[in-house]
């Protein structure tokens, strides 16, 4: 269970839209706060609250540089939920095939003449 922490911390962060979008423009390259700010239709502490969790989540990471507060993406981060993505994916893959598998050998045969 222990294990899980992480990931549902990345899937909780994901859940809003709006950290949805600050990950999206950090992917691109790191950014200030005000420039995530920037477009965001919403206040400064607004925007550093979603941070928060992105960065609880471990998702993003700062950096303080004299007044200026630049964000990145973690990639492992998103890795680990891109993984726990493809497991699931693949689990689901394989029963559609055996389900398609068990359908066309159980499959009726037609009558020649219909």
């Amino acid at each position: 269970m222990l294990q899980q922490q992480p990931l549902d911390l990345a899937f909780q962060a994901l859940s809003d839209p709006t950290r949805r979008a600050i990950v999206e423009r950090l992917a691109r390259s790191p950014a200030s706060v005000s420039e995530l700010a920037g477009p965001m239709p919403m206040s400064m502490s607004a925007v550093m609250q979603h941070l928060k969790v992105l960065e609880g989540a471990g998702l993003v990471v700062s950096e303080k540089v004299g007044r200026v507060r630049t964000c990145r993406v973690e990639p492992q981060a998103l890795s680990a939920a891109e993984r726990w993505l493809n497991d699931r994916r693949r689990s689901v893959e394989r029963s559609l095939d055996r389900l398609g598998l068990f359908l066309e050998q159980t499959k009726p045969e037609t009558d020649p003449r219909e």
